[in-house]
């Protein structure tokens, strides 16, 4: 055989070789997607109603979700731990972009709780869970973020904000809980987002606690 026709004949071989293995490596990444959907389903409809901790409500976490696969997120930051609810459900859709999610969590005991939380739930491997206090983590982090998440102490949302302003992409959007209890210093923090000139905010109301999504324009 000459040479030309050997390099023909392996040239056809290595191309059905990968058309045959082009399908099969899709097949597991599908096996893979669709196992870990499978598991944190599940995860989080047996633990349904079994979150304390000021944990946020199932409805307002599968908004979360959502909002992030929607818009295709892959930079999160949570302010606000406790133990894990909200975070398997942004992890869940970090996953499904190419994410991760940075969640900081000041009470040890309820990271460890969280850390446990997140390998039950399958999403460890796209959480980055911090042990430390927000109010200075949060300035030391370099960002970008495209998508923050504060769920923390109520009086600090707007500072969490100006801190974060800047490091917040333009399409990004920084989310807040409990927007509509009551709580001291909320009522400034939307005061002061709805003022910013660069954003539109809106509220969710797939819960009574609310959840207020500010949304960078330029």
């Amino acid at each position: 055989m000459s040479k030309a026709r050997s390099f023909a004949v392996t040239t056809l071989a290595v191309a059905a070789a990968t058309l045959v293995a082009a399908p099969a490596a899709r097949s597991q990444g599908q096996a893979g997607r669709d196992g870990l959907d499978a598991q944190v389903r599940a995860f989080l409809e047996r633990t349904r109603g079994e979150w304390r901790d000021m944990n946020v409500p199932y409805a307002d976490g599968q908004a979360l979700h959502d909002l992030i696969v929607e818009k295709r997120f892959t930079r999160g930051l949570e302010i606000g731990t406790s133990t894990g609810h909200s975070a398997i459900w942004i992890a869940w859709a970090m996953s499904k972009t190419g994410g991760r999610l940075v969640t900081i969590e000041i009470d040890e005991r309820r990271h460890r709780t969280a850390l446990k939380n997140f390998e039950e739930a399958g999403v460890s491997k796209y959480v980055d869970a911090r042990l430390a206090d927000a109010h200075r983590l949060v300035k030391e982090l370099p960002g970008p973020f495209d998508f923050v998440f504060s769920d923390a102490d109520k009086e600090w949302y707007t500072q969490y904000f100006k801190d974060l302003e800047a490091k917040l992409e333009v399409g990004g959007c920084f989310t807040a809980h409990n927007v509509l209890d009551g709580f001291a210093g909320v009522g400034e923090f939307l005061e002061y987002v709805r003022a910013r000139p660069n954003y539109t905010t809106t509220i969710e109301r797939t819960s009574r606690s609310g959840v207020s999504v500010s949304c960078r324009t330029r």
